[in-house]
């Protein structure tokens, strides 16, 4: 089995910046894609950010210039920076790995996610 632990979150006024981290553990043989999801209330859950292992990276158009999504994988980390907070992007953050399991077996796996408040 593996976990992702997501940490970073809180409360800011629009404008400023946060970076969320999200660790793995486990009996991790490889991590493949990852990427950051969030979920605003009366909304549905939104892509935000990927990056392949090979350091392939994707946005939302509503996160363009703004976020910058980055892993290192000698830590088993993923890391979300995000600068220019606006109050819509208030939402919980997700993590999502997909893993490769020591045992041979390839999941997703998702963290319990980190609140992001972003309001003056």
């Amino acid at each position: 089995q593996a976990q992702l632990v997501e940490s970073g979150g809180g409360l800011v006024q629009p404008g400023e910046s946060l970076k969320l981290s999200c660790v793995a553990s486990g009996n991790i043989f490889r991590i493949y894609t990852v990427g950051w999801y969030r979920h605003a209330p009366g909304k549905q859950r939104e892509l935000v950010a990927t990056v392949t292992s090979g350091g392939s990276t994707n946005y939302a158009d509503s996160v363009k210039g703004r976020f910058t999504i980055s892993r290192d994988n000698t830590k088993n980390t993923l890391y979300l920076q995000m600068n220019s907070l606006k109050p819509e992007d208030t939402a919980v953050y997700y993590c999502k790995a997909g893993i490769l399991l020591a045992i041979g077996n390839t999941n997703d796996y998702w963290g319990q996610g980190t609140q992001v408040t972003v309001s003056s």
